[in-house]
């Protein structure tokens, strides 16, 4: 089986996941994998990202050029991001509605609160608020991607990166995660991050 065979189902397979987790409806959300050399790999526009088969996943080159279908409308914000991190090899958006909320108060998400993100994700910043599908998107995110893993998108969502689709797609659930909890437990009694020392003893074993 060929890897690219095996890149196509990984992807049906993980639009399946963001649909039944929660993270999108309807034909919400994108994903794209590097394929090597100037190609990728990307879901298509419209298309409900839970009912994806292997033949609806498209090859766009670093142009935006796709000659057999139109590839998501927020292809730009894929092509910047593999533009700025060259050492990434799949991006992964939705609107996971816990971190979407976030997004929509203005507000980014502190890592450090939990010890499971503290290393991983010591904090989440929030991009400008921009018009989905258009260059704006792409902008928003060039002064945090360099620098994070996963960026929240003002009213719009999150975009998380990974050496692998899969990888990127556990990041965008951990950012989940930490959006719910962080919530919670200021509903709870406010928040109690972690101390100094704790941080500290995390840094030193990673």
């Amino acid at each position: 089986m060929s890897n690219l065979v095996v890149l196509r189902r990984e992807m049906v397979e993980i639009g399946t996941l963001l649909e039944k987790k929660g993270l999108i409806v309807a034909a919400e959300g994108n994903m794209s994998v590097r394929l090597g050399g100037h190609l990728f790999l990307v879901t298509p526009a419209g298309k409900c990202k839970g009912e994806l088969k292997v033949q609806d996943l498209l090859e766009v080159d670093s142009k935006g050029r796709c000659p057999l279908g139109r590839p998501t409308s927020e292809w730009p914000l894929h092509q910047e991001i593999y533009r700025l991190r060259p050492d990434i090899k799949a991006i992964c958006h939705a609107h996971p509605p816990w971190a979407t909320a976030f997004a929509t108060a203005g507000r980014d998400l502190d890592g450090q609160l939990l010890t499971e993100t503290a290393q991983i994700l010591p904090r989440v910043p929030l991009a400008a608020r921009s018009l989905p599908g258009t260059l704006e998107v792409a902008r928003s995110i060039q002064p945090h991607i360099t620098n994070h893993d996963a960026v929240l998108l003002a009213n719009h969502g999150a975009v998380t990166v990974g050496h692998t689709l899969k990888g990127a797609f556990e990041l965008l659930q951990t950012v989940e995660r930490l959006a719910q909890v962080t919530l919670l437990s200021e509903l709870a009694a406010g928040r109690c991050g972690l101390d100094q020392e704790m941080l500290k003893k995390l840094v030193e074993r990673s």
